[in-house]
C-alpha cells in the first residue's frame, strides 16, 4: 500500500516538548496540535533529527498547519506475539496568521 498526496493537518498547538537526546545521537521534539472541529482531537506528532528545530519559532496556542508522514512498525513480544505501533511524523510546519481587523480601519471619520 503506497499513502501517496501531500498530507497536511491544521490546529492549534497545545504543548511542546524540549528536545530529547536517545541512543547514538538520535534527536527527537513532540508537539501535540489540538484540531478545531466538533470533537477536537489531541494528537502527538514527532519531529526528529533536523527537523526539531523547525520548532524552535512554534509556541503553544500558536495555530499552525503541519505536513506529517504516518510510520508504522510492528514489534513481536517474548510470547511471539504481534503488536502494531502508529506514530506521526512531522517534516513542516507553518503559522497560520489569524487576520485581525485593524480598530483604526474600522472608524468612519465622515463627517455626516
Amino acid at each position: 500500500m503506497e499513502i501517496s498526496g501531500n498530507m497536511e493537518i491544521s490546529g492549534k498547538v497545545k504543548k511542546i516538548s524540549k528536545t530529547q537526546i536517545l541512543s547514538k545521537g538520535f534527536r527527537k521534539r513532540e508537539l501535540v496540535l489540538t484540531t478545531e472541529e466538533q470533537y477536537p482531537q489531541h494528537l502527538l506528532i514527532e519531529f526528529i533529527q533536523g527537523k526539531t528545530e523547525l520548532l524552535n519559532s512554534i509556541y503553544p496556542n500558536d495555530k499552525v498547519k503541519i505536513s506529517i508522514n504516518l510510520r508504522g512498525r510492528e514489534w513481536i513480544n517474548p510470547e511471539g506475539i504481534a503488536k502494531y505501533f502508529n506514530s506521526i511524523q512531522g517534516w513542516k510546519i507553518e503559522k497560520i496568521n489569524e487576520t485581525r481587523s485593524d480598530p483604526k480601519e474600522e472608524f468612519d471619520d465622515l463627517p455626516f
